[in-house]
């Protein structure tokens, strides 16, 4: 059986098989990102490399999550129900 902590190590290393943006380049375009996937647009497309950047740096990736767990928490804390 193959560890997934191995593989998951392993794929950080090797990097994405697609282009993907930088570290920078996330952080600037982070809260634009996070407003498209929230509305259910196409957030991947609007931001070519932002996916690829998430699923192989780990400190984006939580940013990302924090992010999207408050805009989340904020869009329902004030839309009318």
């Amino acid at each position: 059986m193959k560890d997934p902590r191995r593989a998951a190590a392993l794929r950080r290393l090797l990097g994405p098989a697609e282009p993907e943006v930088t570290c920078e380049v996330c952080f600037e375009e982070l809260d634009f990102y996070v407003d498209l996937e929230i509305a259910g647009a196409d957030a991947d497309g609007s931001v070519p490399g932002m996916a690829a950047h998430l699923r192989g740096c780990p400190a984006c990736s939580e940013e990302h999550a924090s992010l999207t767990a408050l805009v989340t928490e904020l869009t329902r804390s004030y839309l009318p129900e």
